[in-house]
């Protein structure tokens, strides 16, 4: 079976770390779906306005390996259990998988039909990676798709817990200086309150580094506490 890549997204996550780990976790995040040429046909979208959100198929691309195969294992450790237990590979939403397919469901915040690269979607909450390939789009049926009663496994029986975002003197001066786009810091607290630092890290010492939104963001964390250390514009190459 051969797949279309249909389209891609475009994000403010240029870089994997720092990516929120399911969608709407952060429902400020926009994304614009951009389609390949041979599926920039508004007779595909018809009907679609209708809808308020999406399920987005898409391929973990920032997970595959030199010759483009996707990087996996049967069992996983999954950051909500902290790190110290395993789980099998499809009892957990790992993007580590044989076939490196995602699922998101996102908002619809506008369709674009005008433009060199229309019919564009933007879409808000999404959790994907600048340039994620797309395979499919299906319209989002609460009816059915949300389901009543479910059981959530070990997320049911552990603790979603966020940290306290604060800001040092040199970020705070960047911040108080005005001139990032709208929504900028908002949206850059709700990633950083999710704890973006793999499960395995948990060093006060250390001074992480994530990209965003064409900023590179210093931060560190202790004792429940990530304090923003710097915000600078980010400069390519």
């Amino acid at each position: 079976m051969e797949f279309k890549i249909i389209a891609h997204i475009r994000t403010d996550f240029p870089e994997k770390f720092g990516i929120p780990r399911q969608p709407g976790l952060v429902a400020e995040l926009k994304g614009r779906i951009v389609f390949e040429p041979e599926f920039r046909n508004p007779d595909m979208l018809r009907g679609i306005d209708e809808f308020s959100h999406l399920w987005l198929l898409w391929q973990f691309s920032g997970n595959l390996d030199a010759a483009g195969e996707a990087k996996w294992s049967p069992t996983v450790r999954p950051p909500r259990l902290g790190g110290n237990k395993r789980l099998g590979v499809f009892a957990t939403r790992s993007p580590f998988r044989p076939n490196p397919i995602g699922m998101s469901a996102v908002k619809i915040e506008e369709v674009s039909y005008s433009g060199p690269e229309g019919p564009v979607i933007y879409v808000s909450g999404a959790d994907m990676l600048d340039m994620t390939p797309i395979y499919d789009i299906k319209p989002y049926i609460g009816y059915t798709d949300a389901i009543a009663d479910t059981k959530g496994g070990f997320t049911d029986s552990t603790e979603y817990k966020k940290l306290k975002v604060v800001f040092g003197p040199e970020a705070d001066s960047f911040v108080k200086a005005g001139g990032q786009s709208e929504n900028f810091i908002g949206s850059l607290i709700k990633i950083l309150e999710n704890d973006p630092r793999p499960h395995y890290q948990n060093d006060p010492e250390r001074i992480y580094g994530m990209a965003y939104a064409g900023h590179e963001i210093k931060f560190s964390v202790r004792d429940e506490i990530l304090t923003v250390i710097s915000i600078n514009p980010r400069t390519e190459g």
